[in-house]
């Protein structure tokens, strides 16, 4: 009888004629009435064999080339993902950037350059606004931990007090540059407790939870912005390492927080773990750049020089250096022509003192790490550092030490990083353009504002083995380029979801390290389809069965991984077992997977794809885990640990014995539980 409802699983009923329904309703009848029975011979289908993911074609033509343009009405294209909800920005937060997210409970915190959005997710179809911060200070990086809420700011208009009024003065007690402490134990009635300032700002803030400490938390904070006057925080020196040690380059800041005093929170050590490297490899400019530079000097352009290529300066900076060049001179009014010969002739010196840099800095390596992303269950982290990827031992968390550099040519400016589950790769992004240009051009090197991944030995070792880029072709007026991301926790497989700006959103298998997959996308046409406006995907994340994305112009994104031929209704289970009651993107977990059936049913799915088990023994899987689950306790244990014995006769024979392994202990770890 269950073989008939095999026999016409897969044929559409539309199809049949009226003599063949008859008998397919009694099948469908006799094998409802055989599940419900006491009898031992319950039988399923074998289920699906999916195929290798290398052999499953990507649409074509590509959906996401030429979408239509709009802020709140692009056009949208997706695949593999469905797409839950978008939730616009509260009003005084429009037209300011979103920036990323931080996670506790059914919360998503979500930084802007303005403050701080809360937002309420139980409803992943409809969040809830739950309180808008305004307290600007950029770009407002975002970290949680129980009551403390952490957000970085380095911008030179940030105050002490939140206000929205700015700084004028270039010196000034007012002005904020660091890492603010909320308590927000009333999450809906945050409350400033303290402002930890810092030499250069923070641009982002890494949380590390020490498992042998738990009296405190630590906060690593990366600036990259100019370095303070001193006259406006002591011991803040613009100098190079070699004219005096003490210099505020080179480092990053550790902050120590007294969970039971947070406002006694301070800087307890400024590691140098930059020194000493050499300056990192470059490339020149792309294609379509290097017209674009000879278009801005027949314009005649402001073009400044940066490690010996000339760059244009963007009208917005022009203006804002000439009004400086008038209140130098002690001026009123609009800058005049003698002022922007001022400006022409004096550029490279103007943004040296502008932005803090040490004069022949090209001598020497990268003086800045953007993103730290901490692993604290394997003791490392992994560096994003201008020129370089690093990995650090945070074994002492107070004192990171750094243990290994890697540097390409292709890469431009090292952003962010992404261990897999094992901490034996790590990906990592270039933003490549600084996230504001369109670098996912047609003729753009598909190496160039990509990631970057590597295989890590045990000695530390780093070794490159593929670039990954999201592969649809945008235009010149999307900025897009590799930005921030997670893994999502499909058990036995790395995979992760990734933003890209105006790239959209994309998914990609690098189980296997040489060969990364896309398996899903969704983007939407540009913000403008007149100039390029900032806009897009600036971070997205798995967070307990949602992925939830901070859009810099259009708010909050939430979507869902779907079935496909590229991962099983049983992997996506498996994935929804894994629940986290907090998350920072930069402090990476360590994913378990509690023992499920789901989670079994995964491992044979996956199995099954790579041909590590017989198709015959396979469907025996899939039917004894269907029996042991309508079965009663003992009966259940009894199956499972027969199924375990059984399974674990074929490691040594199987193509992938690790992965047996893994659906052996799950079995066993079954049988215990029930």
């Amino acid at each position: 009888m269950n073989k008939s409802l095999v026999m016409f699983r897969d044929v559409e009923i539309s199809n049949l004629s009226t003599n063949v329904l008859p008998a397919i309703l009694a099948a469908i009848i006799l094998f409802f009435a055989g599940s419900c029975s006491t009898s031992e011979e319950i039988t399923v289908s074998p289920g699906e064999f999916p195929v290798p993911i290398s052999e499953i074609d990507a649409p074509e033509p590509d959906p996401r080339v030429g979408l239509t343009g709009g802020l709140f009405d692009a056009e949208k294209a997706i695949w593999n993902l469905k797409l839950v909800s978008t939730t616009l920005p509260p009003k005084d937060f429009i037209g300011s950037t979103n920036s990323d997210l931080a996670f506790i409970d059914h919360y998503v915190i979500q930084g802007n350059y303005d403050g701080f959005i809360i937002w309420d997710i139980s409803d992943p179809a409809s969040p809830e606004l739950v309180v808008d911060f305004l307290c600007p200070a950029s770009q407002g990086d975002v970290s949680v931990y129980d009551n403390l809420l952490f957000v970085s700011g380095e911008g030179l208009e940030g105050r002490l007090d939140c206000g929205t009024e700015g700084v004028e003065n270039r010196v000034s007690e007012e002005r904020f540059r660091g890492v603010r402490i909320f308590d927000i134990t009333d999450i809906e009635d945050p409350e400033l407790i303290t402002n930890v300032q810092t030499c250069r700002g923070s641009h982002t803030n890494s949380l590390l939870k020490d498992p042998n400490d738990d009296e405190n938390i630590y906060i690593y904070s990366s600036g990259i912005g100019p370095v303070r006057p001193e006259e406006e925080m002591e011991g803040c020196m613009n100098t190079l390492p070699a004219d005096d040690h003490n210099s505020s380059l080179f480092r990053i800041e550790v902050i120590k927080v007294p969970l039971d005093s947070p406002e006694k929170a301070q800087i307890v050590h400024e590691p140098e773990v930059l020194e000493g490297l050499d300056p990192a490899p470059i490339h020149g400019f792309a294609p379509a750049d290097q017209e674009a530079i000879k278009d801005a000097i027949a314009e005649d352009a402001f073009i400044f020089e940066n490690y010996g290529h000339p760059y244009v300066l963007p009208d917005s900076f022009v203006r804002e250096l000439l009004n400086g060049i008038v209140e130098d001179r002690g001026g009123t009014g609009s800058p005049t022509g003698a002022d922007s010969t001022v400006l022409r002739e004096n550029i490279d010196e103007i943004l040296m003192e502008y932005f803090g840099w040490p004069g022949e800095v090209v001598e020497y390596g990268p003086d800045q790490c953007h993103d730290i992303t901490l692993y604290p269950e394997i003791g490392l982290a992994a560096g994003a550092c201008d020129g370089y990827g690093l990995l650090f031992d945070i074994s002492d968390p107070v004192n990171p030490v750094r243990v290994n550099a890697v540097a390409d040519s292709n890469f431009a400016y090292w952003h962010s990083a992404t261990f897999n589950n094992d901490g034996n790769t790590v990906v990592f992004t270039d933003e490549w353009g600084s996230g504001t240009l369109p670098k996912c051009r047609e003729s753009d090197p598909p190496e160039w504002g990509a990631n970057a991944i590597y295989t890590i030995g045990e000695d530390h070792s780093m070794e490159f083995r593929s670039y990954y880029k999201m592969p649809a072709p945008q235009n010149s007026v999307e900025n897009c380029v590799a930005h921030n991301g997670s893994l999502i926790p499909v058990p036995g497989r790395d995979i992760m979801v990734q933003s890209w700006y105006q790239g959209g959103i994309s998914v990609f298998d690098f189980t296997d390290p040489d060969n990364p997959v896309e398996i899903a996308f969704f983007d939407r046409g540009p913000v403008s389809e007149e100039e390029l406006q900032t806009g897009g995907n600036w971070s997205v994340y798995w967070y307990n069965g949602n992925l939830v994305s901070s859009e810099i112009a259009r708010g909050l994104d939430i979507l869902e991984l779907k079935e496909s031929p590229f991962i099983t209704k049983n992997e996506i289970a498996a994935a929804m077992t894994v629940h986290m009651d907090v998350f920072n993107p930069q402090g990476q977990p360590k994913i378990i997977w509690p023992a499920t059936y789901e989670l079994a049913r995964a491992y044979t799915d996956q199995l099954a794809r790579d041909q590590g088990l017989s198709r015959e023994f396979i469907g025996n899987l899939r039917q004894e885990l269907y029996k042991s689950e309508k079965k009663d306790d003992n009966r259940k244990r009894e199956i499972l640990v027969s199924l375990a014995d059984e399974t674990e006769t074929k490691i040594r024979q199987s193509s992938e014995p690790d992965k047996v392994k893994l659906l052996v202990d799950t079995l066993r770890d079954l049988a215990l539980i029930e």
